[in-house]
């Protein structure tokens, strides 16, 4: 996926600040400082060892040139992008003990971040000739929500609502504590502003026809049901509601549930239980 639009600067700076200050912590980076002479330039490159899609490069850079603004940045391929083993990604031009204090840093956000892209892709392509879209959950890293669901957006995928306060989800403990899907509903639609959406989280069919006639929710979460009751559900909404499934949405199973009709598919382990997309950065 190409042609996104990226996050400011601003919005970025303070999480790639905070990872650089935990890493050089009060003496800075004492070995660099140690054998590296002030003076030594290098011009170092930052290449893809395996294929996959490419996220992180913008906070990378910015890593880059937070440790030392006198560095020259060259991105070769910008977030969202297709990498092949071997590909030149990013080119660092200047002093060599800045390159290598903020190498780390660089290369977690980067290699982090393209393995979330590349996973979510993956993803995408198994929903493949389906109108099912693959979105995250809020199973994010403390503190990088942002950064990793813009991470599924460069593999293709969309996301599910960004925290508590942007969308109202009823799950299960909702229902219980508030005392039942018609008291729960009930309760959503007298406190909920016109430009928010109200979805509720089902587990048996029996709860569905429920949500259906008592009305009141825009999205229903069709939760740990297997495939043919999935197609079920879809079915008894026929239209109605935005349908999205979830729990034990494993890649091998996501083509067979696309062809349901759902909606939305939500995979928590695009953000949860990626793996880190082999990067490295070479003088």
């Amino acid at each position: 996926m190409t042609g996104f639009s990226p996050l400011p600067d601003l919005l970025l700076e303070p999480l790639v600040r905070a990872a650089l200050i935990e890493d050089l912590g009060p003496n800075g980076d004492v070995t660099t400082r140690s054998v590296i002479p002030a003076s030594t330039r290098y011009r170092a490159k930052l290449n893809a060892r395996e294929a996959g899609v490419l996220s992180g490069m913008q906070l990378a850079a910015i890593a880059f040139r937070l440790v030392d603004p006198a560095l020259v940045v060259t991105q070769h391929r910008p977030d969202g992008s297709a990498c092949a083993p071997g590909d030149l990604l990013m080119e660092i031009e200047g002093a060599a003990a800045s390159i290598l204090s903020a190498e780390r840093i660089a290369l977690n956000f980067a290699g982090r971040l393209s393995g979330i892209a590349t996973l979510s892709a993956a993803f995408v392509t198994q929903a493949a000739g389906t109108a099912a879209r693959i979105t995250c959950t809020r199973k994010t890293t403390p503190g990088l929500r942002m950064v990793e669901k813009a991470a599924v957006a460069h593999g293709g995928g969309f996301n599910h609502r960004y925290g508590l306060s942007d969308a109202i989800l009823i799950k299960d403990n909702h229902i219980a504590a508030a005392g039942g899907i018609a008291a729960v509903l009930t309760a959503a639609r007298a406190r909920v502003s016109h430009m928010m959406n109200v979805e509720i989280e089902v587990d048996t069919l029996a709860q569905l026809a429920e949500v259906l006639a008592v009305g009141g929710a825009d999205v229903v979460l069709l939760d740990n049901m297997d495939t043919p009751t999935l197609r079920q559900a879809v079915e008894m909404v026929a239209g109605r509601l935005v349908t999205e499934a979830s729990g034990n949405m494993a890649l091998p199973r996501i083509a067979e549930v696309a062809a349901t009709g759902v909606d939305y598919i939500s995979v928590g382990a695009l953000t949860h239980s990626a793996r880190t997309l082999d990067l490295g950065l070479d003088f």
